[in-house]
């Protein structure tokens, strides 16, 4: 039994091992790096992050250089490249000379795959579909997939963002999906934000009022809230320790 201070993190590391892999990945054969976008990368600063196809190359060859099936991270980072979108922007004064300037949002609150388009996206528990949509704008979800569990009377949401536009269209809210099934891919940079192809994964406690989407990246003033609405997603993933 939980006890009824035990935190949504708390309750999911005990389940860590019954969780299906998201993606699949065999350890013993395939490779995992660490994703770093934080500016702490030097390289950052050489790649043209509004050029798709530029940014698009820069994760292929990060890939092929390590010879990895995918690249990872990405948890409560706070990351530069969001400046290539004017989502994360739009609490921005529009008056540069402003004296006051509002903080953009930086900090990165789900987990990132990287990898082939199409890769194949597996439900990790069983649960219903909350919500879709089709995030259209640049820097976006994307095509998105947000998922509606119960751990032993514990509700939990999981969401899933750059898929594929073809998996939004034979799916209804509400409509079951089973522990390992098969339900989304890997979408293309058109249809996924405009983003090299990647899964964005996270995991949300209470996800009210929304439909379809929910904040993946915050201001770092609202670090606190969010992280403990939005708890490490590796507990589910339990990918983190693959990494070369």
């Amino acid at each position: 039994m939980y006890s009824t201070q035990t935190t949504l993190y708390e309750r999911l590391k005990i389940t860590t091992h019954r969780f299906h892999p998201v993606v699949q990945f065999n350890p013993a054969k395939e490779k995992l790096i660490q994703f770093d976008f934080t500016e702490n990368n030097n390289e950052l600063q050489e790649i043209d992050f509004d050029d798709t196809e530029i940014f698009c190359k820069y994760i292929n060859d990060l890939l092929q250089k390590s010879n990895a099936k995918f690249g990872f991270g990405g948890y409560n980072e706070l990351r530069t490249l969001y400046k290539r979108s004017n989502i994360f922007n739009s609490n921005l004064s529009e008056n540069i000379n402003a004296q006051s300037v509002e903080e953009p949002r930086r900090l990165h609150l789900g987990i990132d795959i990287w990898g082939k388009e199409e890769t194949e996206v597996f439900a990790p528990w069983g649960g219903m579909v909350h919500s879709f949509a089709f995030n259209n704008n640049f820097g976006d979800y994307g095509a998105t997939i947000i998922l509606l569990h119960q751990l032993e009377g514990l509700p939990f949401f999981t969401l899933y963002g750059h898929l594929s536009l073809e998996d939004l269209q034979n799916i209804r809210e509400g409509s079951y999906i089973s522990r390992g099934q098969k339900f989304a891919h890997f979408g293309k940079p058109e249809e996924n934000g405009h983003w090299p192809p990647h899964l964005h994964f996270q995991v949300i406690q209470d996800i009210t009022p929304y439909k379809g989407d929910y904040p993946g990246v915050c201001k770092f003033s609202q670090r606190k809230k969010y992280l403990l609405n939005c708890p490490d997603p590796d507990v589910i993933l339990n990918m983190r320790k693959f990494i070369s």
